[in-house]
């Protein structure tokens, strides 16, 4: 299983005109279409002779050598290997470079989530859960690896049995950021790392939007958490849009920035999403089949004092000042508190208040 040679001539091409592709993306309207030109209308875009001395004289022996060197298998639009969803866009990548497993991107029932790199904690704990609860249901999470929000989808997809696929603007074997090796290398073990550009390309800033696409095209439904009112997860979901897919978002704090751009999207008719639940009831309605959400787990037993806190905190009740009148209970208070948050029952929020963890 391995691409064509016009295929990877094409991809060479791309990546050949990163420089001159970014200056198009911010010239056109709808930026992917780009990707869509021809190969002899790329050529006259780029407009400079080195570019077609390349395109004329390349190997495709060799780049394929360079992708095995680093261990990736390329997939190209002509072969049966070539995930259907995908196919759907009016632009697919011309080649997907993997490393992993490539049967998991014919799995059709998968779930986008994506959202903020600088999300709060709530927005991580909710990508989390997301992820852990399709995961366990079965359902394969597609993100970008990124900080934030997508590296905890990956993560929460990581504690169930399912798989993951992240999807890279830069080469597939180079964890991006680098940060992230560890991470990278888990959804390498459980699912695959794909990308478009070959392995070697510099990474613009119109990578990460064409990225986007294919995150919306290999997900039945895409899911954004949290995102600003300008956040590139929006560019996500007006691609799933664009493709006929569902996208759902949760809420957050009508005051907190990081909850306009999912806000929007509600208010323009996007499903609110509160737990998995709800993914999988979106994903039954796009597929036709039906998911079974994994069981909550059973709510530990409490001594009555931490019960009584844990009801307080659930009722609003989150200060310090409000949980507790004399410098003792304050003690006994913070004590309680500590207890409740080893177990995962509550976090530390907004000025310091305690409120109940998403997770839990």
């Amino acid at each position: 299983m391995t691409a064509c040679d016009d295929c990877l001539r094409r991809t060479d091409l791309i990546a050949a005109m990163a420089g001159r592709l970014q200056i198009e993306f911010k010239r056109r309207s709808a930026p992917g279409r780009v990707l869509a030109l021809h190969d002899e209308d790329l050529l006259e875009l780029a407009a400079e002779a080195a570019i077609r001395r390349r395109y004329a004289s390349f190997e495709a022996a060799a780049a394929r050598a360079r992708a095995t060197a680093v261990g990736l298998t390329t997939i190209c639009g002509c072969r049966d290997a070539y995930p259907g969803r995908l196919r759907e866009l009016a632009d697919p990548p011309a080649v997907l470079h993997v490393r992993g497993d490539p049967a998991v991107l014919h799995i059709e029932e998968a779930v986008a989530v994506v959202g903020a790199r600088q999300a709060s904690n709530y927005g991580l704990e909710v990508a989390q859960t997301l992820g852990r609860g399709l995961s366990a249901a079965g359902v394969p999470v597609v993100s970008g690896l990124a900080l934030g929000v997508d590296s905890a989808a990956h993560e929460g997809a990581l504690k169930a049995p399912g798989s993951t696929i992240g999807v890279l603007a830069g080469s597939a074997h180079v964890a991006y950021p680098a940060r992230g090796r560890v991470l990278h290398a888990r959804v390498v073990a459980r699912g695959a790392v794909i990308s478009e550009l070959p392995p070697g390309v510099e990474t613009h800033r119109w990578c990460f939007v064409a990225r986007n696409r294919i995150i919306a095209a290999l997900g039945a439904v895409t899911i954004v958490v949290q995102a600003t009112e300008r956040s590139g997860s929006l560019t996500t979901a007006d691609f799933a849009v664009e493709l006929g897919r569902t996208v759902g978002a949760v809420p957050g704090l009508v005051t907190a920035r990081l909850s306009a751009g999912t806000h929007g999207l509600i208010h323009a008719g996007a499903p609110l999403v509160r737990d998995p639940t709800d993914v999988l009831d979106l994903l039954a309605g796009a597929t036709g089949r039906e998911f079974e959400a994994p069981p909550p787990a059973p709510p530990p037993a409490l001594a009555p004092e931490l019960r009584r806190l844990l009801d307080a905190v659930e009722g609003g009740r989150g200060a310090l000042t409000e949980l507790a009148r004399t410098t003792a209970e304050a003690r006994a208070a913070l004590v309680g508190l500590g207890e409740l948050e080893r177990l995962g029952l509550v976090r530390r929020g907004f000025a310091g208040r305690w409120e109940r963890a998403v997770s839990a």
